[in-house]
Parts: C-alpha cells; structure tokens; sequence
C-alpha cells in the first residue's frame, strides 16, 4: 500500500470534505434545470462553497502557504513564515459545464507550489471516488496503486485528449487544423471538458496525449505533477517548456511526446 506525506494527506483530506458538499449540491443540478431562473447561479455558489471549505482545509493545516485560487484569486498566507514561499494552487470544480448540465465528470484539483516549481498534486474526481496523487521524487498513484503513463508508441495507436475553444475563447480555426490532423494521425480523440482529469487520464495511461490552449494556473499544476511522476513528459503544444502561465499544453507518455510536438508544428 501507498504511503502517503504529511503534505498529501493534507491536500486528499481537504479535497474529501469539499467533495461532500459538492456530490449533495451535483445531485440537485437535475431538478434546478427546469427552474425559471436556471442552474447557472447555484452552480457559480458551489462552486464558491467548494473553494471555501478546501480555502479553511488547507489554511488551518499551513498557515504559512499562500493561495492562487479560480474564484479569489491570489491571497497570502494567514501567519507567514518558513513556508511562505510555498502556494496552493486550487481549482474547487473543474468541468463547471459538465456539472451544470448534469454530467458526472468533474473534479478538485489542488496543487503545492515552491517557488514555480510544482511539488504536489491531487486531483480528486469524487463521482468515481478516484483519488488521484502526486509528490516530487516519490510517484504517482490513483487511490493506493501506482501509476505510470502508458506505453503505446505510435501514433496510430494513440488515444489522444483535447480540449476546444467555446464561444468567446480561443481560435476555432486553429483547434480545428490541430484537430484534423489529430485525427489524421491517431487512433481516436477524446474531449470529455475538464483539463485537471485529462492530464489524470495522462498520467494513469488511459490517455497517451492531452492537448489544450487558452487554459488557467489552476486548470493545469495538479496534473503536470501527476503527469511528470508517472514519466511522462509536459510541455507547450510547440515543444517549449511549460510555464505556469504557458499558452498551451501538451502531455504526452515519453515515447509519443516527440512525435506529438511534430504532429501539432506542422499545422
């Protein structure tokens, strides 16, 4: 069995509290979507509950780490010290749309953040009860087994993830060469809505490549974590190195990432 650090039982914990609430506020979306009003409103205040109860979580345990959160944005530690250097990084429900219309695909991720270096991540899909871990130097895991990415090493027999532009983001025409060649080249694609589960999927072999522009901080840390302990490789979608704050990322298993790079630079 898996022994986890100090630092992921921390972040598991918070992200098993704010999934309680979030799994009794998911089993209502049905019946708030023939509302007059809408769903829209009550998913924006779970998603809002969801961050606060994993804000007080992960804030009582390490008073002296700062948050970069979805909603609140940056915040400093509540009693700074020899952590300070250290943030969360948290996406309290990541695949809002899947939520709101019901589609049980959704997910928390936090990460640990030193310095732009990301130490830690847990992405936590609470409808299949899939705790997925991270931590620099010691593995990946789902629950308590170990992860790696998968092995495949051709295109053709690739399964890739993608993530779309949707109305007022992103460029449609671009996404949609990148797709086409995507196609062209690979087995099947994929876009399932939530970046955090895509680079999950990465990571435990379901998926041998994820590709996605336009996204957040707290869309991505969890996962390029969880990818790069299961040996697989990130990067932007044009091989540079990944940034925080990159444009676009592409996760790959280590014998397709090359080819991947190739595949997307010639669109």
């Amino acid at each position: 069995m898996a022994v986890r650090s100090a630092i992921i039982n921390v972040m598991t914990r918070a992200a098993d509290k704010a999934a309680r609430r979030l799994k009794r506020d998911f089993g209502e979306v049905e019946n708030l979507q023939v509302s007059r009003k809408g769903p829209a409103d009550f998913v924006s205040s779970a998603d809002l509950r969801a961050e606060q109860t994993l804000k007080e979580e992960l804030g009582r345990a390490r008073p002296d780490y700062a948050f970069l959160m979805e909603e609140s944005g940056h915040t400093a530690a509540a009693d700074p010290g020899a952590g300070s250097q250290r943030r969360w990084i948290v996406d309290p429900l990541d695949g809002t749309t899947n939520f709101l219309h019901g589609l049980p695909h959704f997910a928390i991720s936090i990460a640990l953040e030193e310095r732009g270096d990301i130490i830690a991540g847990v992405i936590y899909d609470p409808v299949k009860e899939e705790m997925f871990w991270a931590e620099k130097g010691a593995g990946a895991y789902l629950n308590d087994r170990r992860i790696r990415v998968s092995g495949r090493s051709t295109l053709e027999s690739a399964l890739v993830a993608v993530g779309s532009p949707f109305k007022g983001h992103g460029e449609a025409p671009q996404f949609l060469a990148e797709l086409n060649a995507i196609i062209g080249a690979t087995a099947g694609m994929r876009r399932w809505g939530a970046a955090s589960l895509d680079l999950a999927y990465v990571a435990a072999g379901r998926y041998d490549a994820f590709c996605e522009r336009d996204l957040s901080t707290w869309d991505t840390a969890a996962g390029i974590a969880l990818v790069r302990e299961a040996g697989g490789y990130i990067s932007e979608m044009d091989g540079k190195s990944i940034r925080l704050d990159s444009p676009s990322i592409l996760a790959a298993n280590d014998r397709l990432h090359a080819a991947m790079v190739d595949l997307l630079r010639v669109v």
